[in-house]
């Protein structure tokens, strides 16, 4: 053993046991630092996406934001008011008004010779009240659906299903459907629900696929228009392959001696599955929630062609009571829109967060004022996606605590 060159000098005692790296500990410490490059690349691009958003969004929503004392409590307009046309007036000294469409007449009249320029930029006034219930509805009705088809889906071919070629293929056509463009799916739910679902009618329509008389009403197989259920059931099937998979799995991952001892004790094959299989599945499906969330809030292209509006200047109860799944309704029709007006709701076409920020960025000339609209916009759907996120996760460690083995 060779003793330290010159500790006193250097302040560092070498490691007597060093020796050169070989070629095979350089690869592998290349290796690394090219991995290692590519994990911190992309945690700087994370970084720079949600700062950049951070950064030009949170102005826009906390630059005016102050609380009041009544129902809802915050008075910011961007979040209280549905979306309008900005105008925006320069007088010859350079000061410049925006306002809407109502206040331009008013600061033209009070400008008059002394107005310079004028310009209108669509989507840019306002706030986005109504792109943000539109996207809060189609979500929340879109995991119902994704969750109830989905874990059914699972629970039947991890529970029940008998191996073979046939459920074999069923898997693969279920995990292939993951890699549909979304755009494909927004064509299927414009032909199932938007053309071809069943309403209940005294007077179907003439493009009507299908009429089936039930004696006090007749079942007309003629869509059920543009509207939230339309999209919520599209995106349902956008997510439903994720949810189906990861669910499957989740149910797999019980331990067997778990359904035996219930089986044993003379549960029947469903109360195994409800109260010895399901709870402990539960949290781990709800994990796969949080990314259906995520994708299904996000999604363009579905509701593009199923519920979604560039423009709507009401929101979606302010309607006229009418249901439109359930057209000359009768004594069914006084019944829903007499005892649930709020369901009402669903069958009416909205505005989304997605689909508006497509608007604004792509759709309209930009400026500084669209620029502000997209930001603050784009601010508050990651904030909406995160307040699902984190009801999913705070629901899984709830489950998780509870159940344990």
């Amino acid at each position: 053993m060779h003793a330290p060159a010159n500790p006193s000098t250097s302040g560092v005692i070498p490691n007597p046991f060093a020796r050169p790296k070989t070629n095979k500990e350089l690869y592998e410490f290349l290796w690394k630092q090219v991995l290692r490059a590519a994990t911190y690349a992309i945690l700087v691009a994370v970084f720079f996406i949600f700062g950049h958003i951070l950064i030009k969004g949170a102005p826009v929503v906390f630059g005016q934001f102050r609380t009041t004392s009544s129902f809802p409590y915050v008075a910011n307009d961007f979040l209280t008011k549905l979306p309008e046309t900005l105008h925006v007036l320069e007088d010859k000294q350079g000061n410049k008004y925006e306002t809407d469409p109502k206040g331009s007449d008013v600061i033209k009249a009070k400008l008059g010779d002394n107005l310079r320029s004028e310009k209108t930029i669509s989507y840019s006034g306002g706030g986005i009240l109504g792109p943000i219930v539109g996207t809060v509805l189609l979500v929340a009705v879109c995991i119902v659906v994704a969750l109830f088809l989905g874990i059914s889906s699972a629970v039947y071919l991890s529970e029940y299903a008998k191996h073979g070629r046939f459920i074999e293929i069923v898997r693969l056509a279920i995990l292939n459907l993951s890699g549909v463009p979304s755009v494909v799916f927004g064509l299927f739910g414009l032909g199932i629900f938007v053309l071809s679902a069943p309403v209940f009618t005294d007077v179907p329509l003439d493009r009507s696929l299908l009429v089936i008389p039930l004696g006090f009403t007749k079942l007309s197989f003629q869509g059920w228009d543009a509207c939230v259920m339309s999209g919520a059931f599209t995106l349902a099937f956008v997510i439903l392959p994720v949810i189906i998979t990861a669910s499957e799995e989740c149910l797999r991952a019980v331990p067997q001696g778990f359904r035996e001892t219930s089986l044993a004790l003379g549960a029947t094959r469903w109360q195994t599955i409800w109260k010895s299989v399901l709870p402990f599945a539960m949290p781990g499906i709800l994990t796969s929630s949080i990314l259906g969330i995520a994708r299904a809030a996000g999604e363009t292209a579905p509701i593009m062609f199923t519920a979604a509006l560039a423009f709507k200047d009401k929101l979606p109860w302010q309607n006229d009571g009418a249901w439109p799944l359930v057209e000359n309704p009768g004594w069914m029709g006084e019944v829903v829109n007499g005892s649930s007006q709020g369901v009402a709701s669903l069958t009416e076409s909205v505005q989304a967060l997605p689909y508006h920020i497509y608007t604004i960025a792509a759709r309209i000339p930009q400026s500084e004022y669209s620029e502000r609209a997209q930001y603050g916009s784009v601010f508050v759907f990651l904030v909406i996606v995160l307040a699902f996120a984190t009801a999913s996760v705070l629901l899984r460690r709830k489950l998780r605590a509870k159940y344990k083995w």
